[in-house]
């Protein structure tokens, strides 16, 4: 990360502390968009209490020369609001970590570099003001341009009172005049090489990709009840409804947010419902639903730790299983499971493509570390968006549920053509009349999983980073891809390969022929009982020789997995 001779770093790890209503997460957006301006490459992640007012959080921001993805416990620059931030920290400070902060406030005999920061703030108009001068200290440390800094001020503020945007921009001004001297004074003894050209790449964060890989998709619905972590791509398709011709409905609750998604799908719209876990559980009898009537559905699931309501705020990947068998019954269904920002986006817009061809559930499986850290990315593409729907003008004749060999039936929306839409909640004939023929619902049953061979012979496979003759490959899914790989590269971990699954369930059977030519395989997964470890065993009988795993509602880091790793190596030797 640093050649400690010349203090150069190739990226940074700033760290802000404080107390919800401290302006943390605005002091990490003005920050993320400025250093991105700049040049450099960006890297934002939170952990946070399930509370409005007080408690303890943090925001970490990665500034690099090179492209940074993955949460850290490195921290180079601590920025503490109060002093219960010191506290809350500690385990990550380490005798290098310069610490930046109001000695009065923090109360503390602890080496720091001391700012008068409540004075500033009080002389500008109160404490309110702090996080605003915070952020301009840590922009004049780091060469940030006065100019695009004020600018930046005048738009994140523009929908306020002009009195309070100018006085953030005083505030700004001060805390950078401030950051510029300790530079100037070699109080920070640590820099980064400054960007030779400004920056041009889009900086979003999970719940953006996901909802612009909803509209890169087709989708012109949504309905969903607010439930963190998956409100944030509710409220910005919501946000955005207008430029993209979205209807947007806030239901009473999940299990209605769910049924108006199928009949949004019914009428010939592409509907998304974005949910936790929690209320998740309340769709279930509409997935049941859709699996009988062969509809298409889009649930994003946004993973946080349960049972009930758990840890609200904080990460998990304990909804596999619940996802896997979500609803009564056996029909087909589609998890995806994205390990960044960019496949947050495509397999969004996938999941609307596979819906739509499959006639089945596709769910989006990610968590409130995904969609909450914010980074820099690839454009994206979306030469190929809307596509065009698979459906059909209907015949007097027409089938619904015409007996097809891969199980998908043409499907119509009623009013487009001469034919009859039937949808039946009960077991149905070919064109959706009631039965209760036993032979005939055999043949239905096998026409509805057939569809389900059809998706696992066109499931892509995993990706493989790494040599190919590795003997000892990581086998992960979901948000921990970004960490594994970092920690892989930044401990020289070269006898190591990753396999990353993006697409969960169902198990392309050519994945078997990855999982076998290695001699160890680690599994890392963020549950306590290694729920697609015994996937994995379920369908191709093979079983991880390592384990590890984290659940206590925070992200695995770099650190942690690099030294795990490790420690496996050293132990292969002996």
């Amino acid at each position: 990360m640093t050649d400690r001779n010349k203090n150069l770093y190739s990226d940074i790890a700033i760290v802000l502390g404080g107390a919800a209503g401290q302006g943390i997460q605005t002091t990490e957006s003005i920050l993320s968009q400025i250093f991105q301006l700049e040049g450099y490459h960006v890297f934002a992640g939170k952990e946070y209490m399930s509370r409005v007012r007080g408690g303890s959080n943090s925001t970490l921001i990665r500034v690099g020369t090179q492209r940074v993805r993955a949460w850290t416990d490195r921290i180079d620059l601590f920025f503490p609001l109060d002093a219960d931030a010191l506290l809350h920290v500690q385990k990550r400070v380490r005798p290098e970590t310069l610490i930046i902060g109001d000695r009065t406030t923090l109360k503390t005999e602890s080496p720091m570099v001391d700012v008068p920061i409540a004075k500033m703030a009080s002389d500008i108009g109160g404490p309110i003001f702090s996080n605003t001068i915070a952020a301009g200290i840590l922009a004049g440390i780091f060469e940030v341009s006065r100019e695009n800094l004020e600018k930046y001020i005048r738009k994140y503020f523009s929908g306020k009172a002009p009195d309070l945007i100018e006085k953030n921009l005083i505030a700004v001004k001060s805390g950078h005049e401030a950051g510029v001297e300790l530079r100037k004074t070699k109080k920070i003894p640590i820099s980064l090489k400054k960007p030779v050209s400004p920056g041009t790449r889009p900086l979003i964060t999970g719940a953006d990709a996901v909802g612009l890989g909803a509209i890169a998709g087709g989708c012109n619905f949504v309905s969903s009840y607010p439930m963190s972590p998956g409100t944030g791509v509710f409220t910005f398709l919501a946000q955005h409804c207008r430029e993209f011709g979205i209807a947007v409905e806030q239901a009473e609750d999940e299990i209605c947010a769910a049924n108006m998604i199928l009949g949004a799908w019914y009428a010939g719209a592409r509907g998304l419902a974005s949910t936790s876990g929690g209320g998740f559980a309340l769709m279930t009898e509409a997935m049941s639903l859709a699996g009988m009537i062969e509809s298409p559905m889009v649930i994003h699931l946004g993973q946080r730790p349960g049972p009930a309501t758990g840890l609200p705020t904080r990460t998990e990947q304990g909804d596999l299983n619940l996802v896997i068998y979500a609803g009564h019954g056996e029909f087909s269904r589609i998890i995806l499971a994205p390990g960044n920002l960019e496949q947050a986006f495509y397999l969004t817009k996938r999941a609307f493509q596979q819906a739509d061809q499959y006639q089945t559930p596709v769910v989006i499986l990610t968590d409130q570390y995904l969609m909450d850290c914010c980074s820099d990315i690839d454009e994206l593409d979306f030469s190929d968006v809307p596509s065009k729907p698979a459906l059909v003008e209907t015949k007097p004749d027409y089938q619904r549920y015409a007996m097809t060999e891969t199980g998908i039936s043409p499907r119509g929306i009623p009013g487009w053509g001469k034919g009859l839409v039937g949808v039946d909640s009960d077991e149905h004939d070919q064109e959706a009349h009631i039965t209760e023929d036993l032979v005939l619902r055999v043949q239905m049953v096998e026409k509805r999983l057939r569809k389900m061979d059809f998706v696992k012979k066109n499931a892509p496979l995993p990706d493989w980073y790494g040599p190919e003759n590795s003997s000892n490959l990581i086998i992960c899914w979901g948000s921990t891809l970004e960490m594994a790989r970092e920690a892989v590269s930044s401990f020289n971990l070269q006898d190591f390969a990753i396999l990353h699954f993006t697409q969960v369930f169902p198990l392309p059977d050519e994945a078997k022929i990855l999982l076998k030519k290695v001699k160890n395989r680690i599994l890392i997964e963020g549950n306590p009982t290694g729920q697609f470890g015994r996937l994995l065993k379920q369908e191709f009988g093979i079983e991880c020789e390592h384990k590890i795993f984290k659940f206590n509602g925070l992200p695995f880091s770099v650190e942690e997995l690099g030294t795990a790793l490790q420690k496996l190596r050293i132990m292969e030797k002996q």
